[in-house]
């Protein structure tokens, strides 16, 4: 993090609107990005119910392979680090995995699912 000698009297009201407008638009794109997540969840909650039912493994390498390959060329036509993306999802996807996997485990186990888990 980098230190400046502006005090923030000294900055011009324009750049400060401007900051704050640029501002206002990140927490809306950040609040956006929670909504789509927690229904991301959602749905993978689903697939998780439908194969721990199914007894299907709780990964699916070849289809998490497509997904990080059709997210990367997303990543490049949007100008966003493909890298980036594919950090970004490899995230998701351990989540989702773990998530299914405990989902597994309370139906073998004949538990309740755990509320709340994404």
């Amino acid at each position: 993090m980098t230190t400046s000698n502006t005090s923030p009297g000294d900055v011009d009201p324009a750049v400060r609107e401007e900051l704050a407008r640029l501002r206002d638009s990140i927490d809306n794109i950040d609040a956006a990005v929670v909504h789509m997540l927690a229904e991301r969840f959602k749905c993978t909650q689903q697939v998780g119910h439908l194969k721990a039912k199914h007894q299907l493994p709780p990964a699916d390498p070849a289809r998490e392979g497509r997904q990080i390959a059709r997210l990367r060329t997303l990543a490049e036509n949007a100008k966003l680090d493909p890298a980036f993306a594919e950090k970004f999802l490899n995230f998701i996807i351990a989540e989702v995995i773990r998530h299914h996997e405990s989902i597994a485990e309370d139906t073998i186990n004949g538990a309740a699912p755990t509320a709340n888990r994404p």
